[in-house]
């Protein structure tokens, strides 16, 4: 089977030889490279043109956002890249920047939760086109979201529980899988959550599950 080529970036040695050897048990993914700030960061993905690149979020030079602004230049100019941010930040300001134009290809883990089938889910979601975000993330953007109002004011609490497992990247049958319902009913909550959302028309289904993703983020 092939392997999904894999670049890491972390500025913590430690942190990085620790992620290094998740990678190293996990079934078809090879590490290609690694790097420790931006410029390097980019540098190897460019020379090996990997499947997916994990990335801290706070790297040299600033020690800010390299990660975020790398992810989102990597998707810019290499689209077939996927890129799971690893970090140890739940912060929503984080999350909602790295999806702020979408989530195919794209990951956020936190890595004090992340072990070898979690991070082994997220390479190949990202590997996909799809998206994989932490639960705990989501938990988090819930509590921070709080009785803030809006569009997800309309949702059931039902309709919340379905968006934020959509928000998590499983499709219809993981949905139902985890609420332990029919996927009849998630495909129901899902038509109902496009209505009240207003992305009833006009975009594909895949596009407005991102959309009613990133309304319920913002909230």
């Amino acid at each position: 089977m092939a392997s999904h080529r894999v670049v890491l970036a972390d500025d913590n040695l430690l942190i990085r030889q620790g992620v290094a050897a998740l990678i190293e048990v996990l079934d078809t993914v090879e590490l290609v490279g690694e790097a420790d700030d931006y410029d390097s960061l980019l540098a190897v993905v460019e020379a090996e043109r990997p499947d997916v690149v994990i990335t801290d979020i706070r790297m040299p030079p600033t020690n800010t956002d390299e990660g975020i602004r790398a992810a989102l230049e990597i998707r810019a100019s290499n689209p077939e890249v996927g890129v799971v941010v690893l970090s140890q930040f739940s912060e929503p300001a984080f999350v909602l920047r790295l999806f702020e134009d979408g989530s195919g290809g794209l990951g956020y883990l936190l890595k004090d939760r992340v072990d070898a089938p979690e991070l082994q889910r997220a390479i190949s979601s990202v590997v996909n086109g799809e998206s994989a975000v932490d639960a705990k993330i989501v938990e988090v953007l819930i509590n921070a979201r709080g009785n803030a109002g809006g569009p997800v004011a309309r949702l059931t609490t039902r309709e919340q529980e379905v968006l934020a497992a959509i928000a998590e990247g499983l499709n219809n049958g993981a949905v139902a899988e985890k609420l332990i319902i029919s996927e009849k009913a998630v495909a129901k909550h899902i038509n109902s959550i496009f209505s009240k959302l207003d992305l009833s028309g006009g975009d594909d289904d895949v596009h407005r599950r991102v959309k009613a993703v990133l309304i319920w983020l913002s909230q």
